[in-house]
């Protein structure tokens, strides 16, 4: 991978706003940091050729943030947010920001349809594979900014936050970790399938079965549990996508992106914030299934795969940000299991999209 390319695109990035066209999210950044890490550099300027002509510009700051509570999920504010962090970032090391922020972020890892939180992923991946440099920094403060700016929680999340143990207990190996899959299969729909991302969320609340299908999902006791947990969440998402992807293959994504983004943000966190980070995950990942997945699944499509550097080829052939990101996170997936089928996701999504 060269860093140069990617450098170069956040340059180019970094003049556009978070969102498009009222709150669609800008996927820039988070697809160019994937084709360059899968060694697509050559693509990344032409990609963007396209990209940037839908995008706005960056918006400008009205005031400086200083209540920052008042201001989280305010998204007339995203310019001071952008503004806040990028002085966070000239002012203090990017994981001391990252440690003092990401707690406060995380209960509304629902924000931009959990786009803020895969923002924030992709930046820290950056940093940890190519050291922190201006563009860099830069990308992590305006995915941070995101975040804030359009900050939102996931229903009844926070009594499963408050579940979640803090700070780092004794390891333990001989007991059972949480239930992924049980949890992720009662899992209850909503009915009224009409809206966007946060009118749907609003209707989760109506639910009855809704916070104690949340509640199914054991807490992580210790760090190494909740790394294991998000493993086995970002797995069986992945297959989930090819059992209920047809009905909404855009949207679905989220339910693979967004634990795939805690789960490569947890070494550049304290310890004790990885059973948080995984129970916030997880809500992210049950809310988008409960909004948008159907209640019948389908019987897993054949997809014709390869390898994975083959099904990545494929996914950047097609250019659509979504089938990238997919793509990206189910290879990881796969990498961490040697499960083919999650291949066959990405193969799905080109496919639907």
């Amino acid at each position: 991978m060269s860093d140069g390319i990617l450098d170069e695109a956040y340059e180019r990035l970094h003049h556009t706003g978070p969102e498009y066209e009222g709150w669609l999210s800008n996927h820039g950044p988070m697809a160019v940091e994937a084709l360059a890490r899968h060694g697509h550099e050559r693509q990344v300027h032409r990609w963007l050729d396209d990209y940037l002509t839908r995008l706005d510009e960056l918006p400008r700051g009205l005031r400086p943030i200083d209540d920052w509570r008042a201001a989280l999920g305010d998204a007339k504010r995203a310019g001071d947010w952008l503004a806040h962090f990028d002085r966070q970032l000239r002012e203090a090391p990017w994981r001391d920001v990252l440690g003092t922020w990401w707690p406060r972020l995380l209960p509304g890892i629902a924000a931009g349809a959990t786009h803020g939180v895969i923002r924030v992923g992709h930046a820290v991946r950056a940093l940890h594979l190519h050291g922190a440099n201006p563009p860099r920094l830069t990308e992590l403060g305006q995915a941070l900014g995101y975040w804030a700016a359009r900050w939102q929680p996931v229903p009844g999340a926070d009594r499963l936050l408050a579940a979640a143990p803090s700070g780092t207990t004794a390891e333990q190996v001989d007991q059972e970790g949480p239930d992924v899959v049980a949890a992720l299969t009662g899992l209850p729909r909503i009915d009224d399938r009409t809206g966007g991302i946060r009118e749907r969320l609003g209707r989760l609340v109506s639910v009855p079965r809704w916070e104690p299908a949340l509640a199914a999902l054991r807490p992580a006791r210790t760090p190494s549990e909740a790394e294991r947990g998000l493993g086995t969440l970002v797995h069986r998402a992945g297959l989930d996508y090819l059992r209920f992807g047809h009905a909404e293959p855009v949207m679905l994504v989220h339910a693979v992106t967004a634990p795939t983004a805690v789960l490569r943000t947890l070494p550049a966190l304290d310890r004790a914030l990885w059973a948080p980070s995984f129970a916030a995950a997880w809500a992210a990942a049950a809310a988008v299934t409960s909004v948008y997945a159907p209640s019948d699944a389908v019987a897993p499509p054949s997809v014709a795969t390869g390898t994975p550097a083959e099904v990545f080829a494929r996914a950047a052939r097609h250019g659509d940000a979504h089938v990238v990101k997919l793509a990206d996170a189910v290879l990881d997936a796969h990498a961490a299991t040697g499960d083919r089928r999650l291949l066959d996701a990405a193969g799905y999504a080109a496919q639907l999209i």
